[in-house]
């Protein structure tokens, strides 16, 4: 704001309708982001963690690969088109532009809900980011072969998935995003465009110039999630922000420019914007709250933390809150199955944001509203010994009355306790608990699951069968031959990193 003396009054006017306009430089959260990717991954154990979210992330989207309603979506937006070096989509024949490419794999790889979760403040799946890494890094491979250059390993494909978990994910360590409404995706967005800068050769400028343009994007409403508007759209919102995320990253290449106070600036900033309840809210709130905070109230310090706890969808193509809770009803199947017309109530234990996000009564209008379901999930497995993604389909929902009738006997109660874990950086546990009550007064044990079998503390366990989900996804689109030699592949560590990624994504062509 302008001030001046009127030299005829000696009084000082304001002009309130003009603006400073000295440029600022980048806000710190972005630069620290870009000076983060141009960094080195060293950790053995991130590096090896990342080896499994690859294996795990691709058999997941092969998997997604059975449902018409993913399929639908994918290949060239003009049929026929045919783009040199095109970026694969694993298990496909398409051949893709890059930014269709993220968005193609983003979305299988996320149709199921089925593999690596982040729990936090805020929530996500940080191998969504797989969609612009994979699209970037096999165009450029082919690109740079054209050209008589290398191409790129898939150690930088790790490297990359490292770097974007950690973004997204310290983001996300005591950040709300879904509290004022914003869905989780704005950060995978923000990862994606800063690694795919990165992969496409770019510096520190033209990282945080993508990166700024990421943020001032703003970010999708979480409606698409949450009842009564739970729909299809959660299982392909990933793919577009990897999609725009790569849009962004070749533009800030081709010298767009960036907007350094993308979100600190006052009034149009991310900050004032999107991070604040309402406008009435901006006025009450001070301005510490309205910015992002980090551990220990410092700068962030990024890593490799996330990759190397990150939580593995192993027995439950199942919102992660839940987990534990279908684990329960596996064990008590046993219980009850013959005593199913004898239920006289189910008490389901939870911690806070399992009631906030998945907890739902009334009617269930399609697999994805199912799939965010915690009584749903909970009845299918008590029902059935089981849950898989074809137990969310109309059809089998339709033929099973049951599971609405066991869904409308469950009564939700928080432990406080379980809440508090669940926010513990030590602990990260995702608890539930399952006691059936039948009609005559006796009951089941209250069986208690605190750590879900894909949390870190229960990885000596987790992994070989992670590994052998891995095999079931692929012999769902590959000959045994062809899977074993896949699997070999990526079961071998050193051969892994120094694989071209275009040789590396010919073995998924179909």
């Amino acid at each position: 704001m302008h001030s001046q003396t009127d030299t005829q009054t000696g009084t000082q006017n304001t002009d309130q309708n003009a603006d400073q306009n000295d440029r600022p430089e980048y806000d710190t959260v972005i630069q620290d982001i870009a000076d983060y990717v141009l960094g080195d991954v060293s950790s053995p154990l991130a590096l090896d963690t990342a080896r499994h979210c690859l294996m795990d992330t691709l058999g997941c989207g092969l998997l997604a690969l059975r449902f018409p309603e993913c399929t639908k979506l994918l290949g060239p937006i003009v049929d026929g088109t045919v783009v040199p070096h095109g970026a694969r989509v694993p298990g496909t024949s398409f051949r893709l532009d890059p930014v269709k490419a993220a968005w193609d794999i983003g979305c299988t790889i996320r149709w199921l809900d089925y593999n690596d979760t982040w729990l936090a403040a805020e929530w996500g799946h940080p191998s969504d980011n797989l969609g612009a890494i994979l699209a970037v890094a096999d165009y450029l491979s082919q690109r740079n072969l054209a050209r008589g250059e290398p191409p790129l390993r898939m150690r930088q494909v790790l490297d990359a998935m490292i770097m974007a978990h950690e973004i997204q994910g310290v983001l996300a360590l005591e950040n709300s995003f879904n509290r004022v409404g914003l869905c989780h995706v704005l950060l995978v967005r923000v990862a994606s465009t800063a690694v795919a800068t990165r992969l496409m050769g770019g510096n520190r400028e033209q990282i945080m110039a993508a990166v700024s343009q990421a943020w001032v994007d703003g970010s999708a409403l979480r409606t698409y999630r949450h009842a009564p508007n739970a729909g299809s759209r959660k299982s392909w919102a990933a793919g577009d922000a990897t999609s725009r995320a790569v849009r962004l990253a070749d533009m800030a290449m081709r010298g767009e420019m960036g907007i350094p106070g993308a979100l600190t600036a006052p009034q149009w900033g991310f900050y004032d914007v999107s991070f604040s309840h309402t406008c009435k809210d901006l006025a009450l709130k001070p301005e510490a709250e309205r910015r992002f905070r980090f551990p220990h109230d410092g700068p962030p310090r990024y890593g490799t933390y996330v990759m190397e706890n990150i939580l593995f969808k192993i027995a439950f193509p199942a919102e992660f809150h839940s987990q534990t809770a279908c684990e329960a009803a596996v064990i008590l199947h046993p219980q009850v199955k013959d005593r199913l017309a004898e239920i006289d109530r189910i008490v389901l234990t939870t911690h806070e944001s399992a009631i906030r996000i998945i907890s739902k009564q009334g009617p269930l209008a399609n697999p994805a509203d199912r799939d965010h379901c915690l009584q749903y999930m909970v009845a299918v497995p008590l029902i059935f010994g089981e849950l898989t993604a074809e137990h969310y389909e109309d059809t089998f929902h339709q033929a099973h009355p049951l599971i609405d009738a066991l869904r409308d006997i469950m009564e939700v109660v928080e432990d406080k306790q379980y809440t508090l874990d669940y926010l513990d950086a030590d602990k990260r546990s995702i608890a539930n608990a399952i006691q059936v009550f039948f009609k005559d007064g006796s009951s089941t044990d209250k069986v208690v699951i605190e750590y879900p079998l894909g949390h870190r503390r229960r990885r000596e366990e987790g992994i070989p069968l992670l590994e052998e989900k891995f095999r079931h996804n692929l012999a769902t689109r590959f000959p045994t031959a062809h899977c074993s030699a896949i699997y070999d592949l990526c079961s071998d560590s050193s051969a892994l990193h120094s694989m071209p990624v275009n040789a590396f994504m010919d073995m998924f062509v179909i």
